[in-house]
């Protein structure tokens, strides 16, 4: 059965997803849903995933939405997936659901909370809200702290305690980066605290190399494109 994942690489669950194929050596086509152009209101992509919102994916005739619920989907789905990403274990699997659930409700919303307001607003033409920013910024930052103090246990280099990466460090690592659209100050001061999650991030990435780079390397044009545009915004 074909894969198609429908995507675009600025959405940071999309880029995990992306990794993750690529890590895996799962077979897939890269179908782009342009979100500055407004394609995930496009009636076509609607029948993909009527929530429209990337990203989504089509196997065959499933079709399926929601980034970890594609995550745990693909390591289920297809055989060759490396036993570390989502184990057999019922116990472990509960485990990297929980950090997954924490995820959405906190790292993921104050993550979008503030670099939308900041970064991705200003790159769609949106209106920014300087308090959601703000709050967005506090609680990322306190999500920060808590998977510093606790998911990273001890001195392993993965989430709970894991000697190799899951499907949640992928998804948490991937909403981190997210701040290579913040202004490097305030990345600096967010995220430069933390050198326990900077060696973590390093680790991810040597784990999926060289695919984290290569699907990361969208963030430098959009970064400096963000950086004329609130130059301009400055001036006027």
């Amino acid at each position: 059965m074909e894969l198609k994942l429908y995507v675009d690489r600025i959405s940071q669950p999309s880029r995990a997803i992306l990794i993750f194929c690529k890590a895996n050596g799962i077979e897939f086509e890269e179908v782009k849903i342009d979100l500055a152009k407004k394609q995930h209101h496009f009636p076509e992509f609607a029948e993909v995933n009527p929530m429209k919102q990337v990203p989504a994916i089509v196997h065959g005739d499933f079709k399926l939405f929601e980034s970890h619920a594609i995550l745990i989907y693909l390591a289920s789905a297809f055989p060759g997936v490396a036993h570390h990403w989502y184990p057999a274990d019922v116990q472990k699997r509960a485990k990297i659901h929980s950090v997954l659930d924490w995820h959405h409700s906190n790292l993921r919303r104050g993550s979008v909370g503030y670099i939308f307001n900041t970064a991705v607003a200003l790159a769609l033409g949106l209106p920014a809200n300087p308090q959601a920013a703000a709050e967005g910024e506090e609680l990322m930052s306190a999500s920060l702290a808590k998977l510093d103090s606790f998911w990273l246990e001890g001195d392993a280099p993965f989430l709970l305690g894991n000697s190799k990466p899951s499907i949640a460090d992928l998804a948490l690592v991937c909403e981190i980066m997210q701040l290579e659209f913040a202004d490097e100050e305030d990345r600096e001061r967010i995220l430069g605290p933390h050198k326990r999650i900077l060696k973590w991030i390093k680790d991810t990435k040597n784990a999926t190399a060289p695919y984290f780079d290569e699907i990361h390397s969208i963030m430098v044009p959009i970064r400096e494109k963000l950086k004329e545009l609130k130059v301009q915004a400055s001036e006027k």
